[in-house]
């Protein structure tokens, strides 16, 4: 008797988010609510395959709430970001770049929660590919607590010195709150998560 084969996840969504926990506990919060999120609605996280930090936050929510988790990380990384065993699906690339061209091509949307410089990184190449034509997923921007109004800030000073056009903003949506945000992007990638009463 042979086993069925495993069910494709309803939707993937890849994460963007700090390899750090950060200062401010609300923001492990928001990642395991993201996580949670995922899981719960029979979605698979896709991220950098970390097990610290805001990353490994989400990946054991999304685990813990019966979701798919796809890790994809440098093998020069492994070690120094402590990959994550326990994904469902653990990919061991070369390069960063092959990092993130794989990220891109197995995802639905992208959401951006609080990190650092990878985050940032992550985040305006994704943007960068959508404003070109290279993709055209929904992009999200998780502005927990006011973490990016800087970052939000300073793009209104490029616009302003006239190095963007305000319509790039249009191919980004910001948010403060998850669950918004994230049915937001799943809806516009063109897969409704099933509603459900439960908390994030």
């Amino acid at each position: 008797m042979t086993s069925a084969p495993p069910r494709a996840p309803a939707f993937s969504l890849c994460v963007y988010c700090g390899s750090r926990p950060g200062h401010d506990p609300r923001f492990a919060q928001a990642a395991a609510q993201v996580g949670h999120w995922i899981g719960a609605r029979g979605g698979q996280l896709v991220y950098g395959g970390g097990r610290g930090g805001l990353m490994g936050v989400a990946a054991d929510a999304a685990l813990a709430a019966g979701g798919r988790v796809l890790g994809i990380i440098p093998r020069d990384l492994v070690e120094r970001e402590h990959a994550h065993r326990g994904c469902t699906e653990l990919v061991i690339v070369d390069t960063m770049h092959e990092r993130k061209r794989l990220m891109a091509e197995r995802s639905h949307a992208f959401l951006a929660l609080p990190g650092g410089i990878g985050t940032f990184e992550e985040f305006f190449e994704a943007w960068t590919w959508r404003q070109l034509g290279y993709l055209n997923q929904p992009i999200g921007l998780l502005n927990l607590h006011g973490y990016y109004d800087a970052l939000l800030a300073f793009i209104a000073h490029g616009i302003a010195a006239g190095f963007m056009d305000p319509s790039y903003l249009r191919l980004i949506e910001v948010g403060s709150e998850c669950q918004p945000l994230l049915q937001h992007l799943v809806s516009a990638a063109g897969w409704p998560a099933p509603q459900r009463t439960d908390a994030i």
